[in-house]
């Protein structure tokens, strides 16, 4: 038993290569120093005295600059190349949060936090174009999970040491990110020098006709807004759900605090294992559909289950599974439409999905549950991801997933 798991774990881990590793060392890095923006709110309001609307404006100008960081980060990327734009993104994005850290005014918090934010998540399409370049078809999935790993790791550790350093002193916080950024930039610049990348020439075949441009491709816009629905629901887990667990259910925060925790604990644990299971055996959208139906059912649950702390644990669990199986899918399909020419704007429509989402659900839950109530906002976010699905569900029987373009040069 206790081989068989040492085996299914070597095997997930191993085929992918030495460049998505650095990659997902870089991406870890990185994350591991992200601890700013999820105490922003309660640092404008307690140290700068600012309002509670105040603050609410400020993370907006947040989302606001992330969605249009990534669409200039993918088309940097098509245009420059992922590796300049990475390095580039993560430098001026670690002196941006130290400059942060000294702007008092509501006005400049506001600049530097939207100017800060359009450069940090232009750093997102440029990487996911990397870690495209970097595998095959054999492990593109598991290069893409192996660097979500990376993400909750990191983003695990900068909470618990941000929450530390909060305590003792909020400007470290901007400090501690800024350099964790910086020197994300100087390991990748030692990790993977520039002069040692390689530029590979593919020979176009007369048959190959790649989409030119990810704006024209009417299957990915469809995959886009079917994205943007199921990640507004789902980014409603961090959003509204603490705040229902607390109000109704009467759950302490530092249990809640471990029902996050222990969403980031299982993707640690389970996914590449799983993703190395799955990867191959089916059609990707089979894959998102079936995790989007298991995020809708963990909705619907909070309104016919018992309101106890186990059955928390056992809703945390189910959109876990579905976030695990649906999201490196995801990535598998969009990629797969891609080419080294037109990657970078691919990505930045996904990133830019995932931006909207993430401004969209605070204002769509706080809405439905003023009007409604908690019950109807699961109800309702149950239904959307039951439509996502017989979306995506369409969108297989109609459409295939294109074969690999081939390129005249490398996305250097």
């Amino acid at each position: 038993m206790i081989p068989s798991l040492i085996q299914s774990y070597q095997n997930a881990y191993s085929g992918l290569s030495k460049n998505s590793w650095y990659l997902s060392i870089v991406m870890l890095i990185n994350r591991s120093g992200t601890m700013v923006i999820p105490f922003m709110s309660i640092y404008t309001i307690q140290v700068l005295h600012f309002t509670i609307v105040q603050a609410g404006m400020i993370m907006a100008f947040f989302g606001i600059g992330s969605f249009f960081g990534a669409f200039i980060g993918g088309k940097l990327t098509d245009k420059i190349g992922f590796y300049d734009i990475q390095v580039c993104a993560l430098l001026l994005g670690g002196i941006l949060f130290i400059i942060l850290g000294f702007q008092r005014t509501f006005l400049s918090l506001s600049i530097c936090t939207f100017i800060l934010s359009v450069c940090n998540d232009s750093f997102r399409p440029a990487n996911s174009a990397a870690i495209a370049h970097y595998s095959d078809d054999s492990n593109k999935t598991r290069s893409y999970s192996l660097n979500r790993l990376a993400v909750n790791l990191g983003w695990a550790f900068g909470g618990g040491l941000g929450g530390f350093l909060a305590s003792i002193s909020y400007h470290s916080l901007f400090w501690v990110d800024g350099c964790t950024n910086i020197f994300a930039a100087v390991l990748l610049l030692t990790l993977m020098p520039r002069a040692k990348i390689k530029i590979t020439i593919n020979k176009v075949k007369d048959t190959v006709t790649a989409v030119s441009s990810a704006y024209k491709d009417k299957v990915y816009l469809v995959f886009i807004v079917l994205n943007t629905l199921f990640s507004t629901c789902f980014f409603e887990f961090f959003v509204m759900q603490p705040v229902f667990y607390k109000i109704q259910w009467h759950l302490s925060e530092r249990y809640i605090g471990c029902l996050l925790a222990l969403n980031g604990i299982l993707i640690v644990i389970i996914e590449m294992v799983l993703i190395n299971k799955l990867e191959g055996k089916r059609n990707p959208l089979t894959y998102i559909c079936t995790g989007i139906i298991l995020s809708g059912l963990s909705f619907v649950l909070l309104n016919i289950l018992p309101h106890n702390g186990l059955v928390a644990i056992l809703i945390v669990v189910l959109i876990t599974l579905g976030e695990i199986v649906a999201m490196p899918f995801m990535n598998a399909f969009w990629i797969s439409r891609t080419n080294n020419r037109n990657r970078g704007e691919y990505a930045a429509l996904y990133g830019m999905s995932w931006s909207a989402a993430q401004i969209i659900a605070p204002a769509f839950g706080n809405r439905i549950v003023a009007y409604g109530g908690f019950d109807t906002l699961w109800w309702v976010l149950g239904g959307i991801c039951l439509l996502v699905s017989i979306g995506y569900y369409i969108m297989k029987k109609v459409t295939h997933t294109p074969k690999q373009a081939l390129t005249l040069e490398d996305a250097f």
